[in-house]
């Protein structure tokens, strides 16, 4: 949880035609993606468009997660991770455009979110009844199944050619949900919404009568407080941290997040890395590349992203790039 929705506390502006303002703010939220979504927004015409796009779009998040998840045994994905070392799986234009967007980002985050990198994300169980450190040799035979260059693709299929490897668009497909979320909200004629996955945002415009959205920034050494707000006009936003999902062992923490360049959890004392894009795609690539860069490393990422400021936060120090201040508050 790295974000508080506080647009009833933004002070009100005037509204330009004395009708926006009058809009009531609507709330959708469902459960989906492993977390709770939820869409905050107004309706411009009603209770009608207000029924058409929530079916909309919980539709399409719901089709999403079931050919997409990996927790889902019937998905696409699910059946091209058993196919592995075995046989090709046929898939349709809309996964090709998925792998092809793997492909960028690989590529743009050098490495660091590779979409193979399941079988060490099994290795490192954080959520298991009693967490432990795996041995040199499971995280080596581990890290010899990840490598998005050894994904062999041809139009219209993919092989994965080694038994136990796999895909997991865990680290961007929530994100990309989000943006298409907002999409679909601006095709249903609504101006002003608020899209929240997880704690992963779209802003779509601004609150009726009001400025901005405000959101409130999780505080990760104190989990579930506020360390201030932010103001979000048309942006996304999100942020990577390991201070909930994690485990201890002898007093050192083991996040959620690995590094599959070395196979292990990060452990640079970064806590939290947030940024805010143009889209939560963005954002959220850019925050889960910088945490694993660390500072200063970190910043120089986000800054080198035309249009993104971010802020990491370290347990003694933190640091945010040059325009970061221009989102904050309080």
């Amino acid at each position: 949880m790295a974000f508080i929705a506080q647009s009833q506390r933004t002070p009100p502006a005037p509204a330009s035609d004395g009708t926006a303002a009058a809009l009531p703010l609507r709330k959708l939220s469902f459960p989906a993606l492993g977390t709770t979504c939820e869409v905050q927004y107004a309706a411009p015409s009603g209770d009608a468009q207000a029924a058409g796009f929530e079916r909309a779009v919980t539709s399409w998040v719901n089709a999403f997660e079931t050919k997409y998840s990996r927790f889902r045994p019937e998905s696409l994905v699910s059946r091209i991770n058993a196919a592995a070392g075995r046989e090709w799986v046929e898939v349709d234009a809309e996964m090709d455009g998925m792998l092809k967007l793997c492909d960028t980002l690989h590529f743009m985050t050098q490495g660091i979110l590779d979409p193979t990198t399941m079988p060490l994300i099994r290795l490192w169980n954080y959520k298991a009844e009693t967490p432990r450190i795996p041995a040199e040799a499971e995280i080596a035979a581990a890290r010899a199944l990840v490598g998005w260059k050894k994904v062999q693709r041809a139009p219209g299929k993919i092989f994965l050619p080694e038994p136990g490897m796999a895909l997991d668009f865990g680290g961007f497909g929530k994100e990309y949900a989000v943006d298409l979320a907002a999409r679909i909200a601006l095709d249903h004629g609504i101006p002003h919404a608020l899209v929240d996955f997880g704690h992963d945002l779209r802003a779509v415009g601004a609150p009726p009568g009001r400025p901005a959205w405000h959101i409130g920034l999780e505080d990760p050494l104190k989990p579930g407080t506020s360390a201030g707000s932010m103001a979000i006009v048309g942006k996304g936003v999100a942020s990577s941290g390991d201070y909930i999902r994690r485990f201890v062992v002898d007093g050192k923490r083991y996040g959620h997040i690995i590094d599959p360049r070395t196979g292990w959890p990060v452990t640079n004392g970064c806590l939290q890395a947030t940024v805010v894009a143009a889209t939560c795609l963005q954002a959220g690539v850019l925050s889960t590349t910088a945490f694993v860069l660390g500072v200063p490393k970190g910043i120089e990422f986000i800054q080198a992203a035309p249009g993104a400021e971010g802020l990491l936060v370290a347990e003694k120090s933190r640091a945010q790039t040059r325009g970061f201040f221009n989102y904050v508050v309080s």
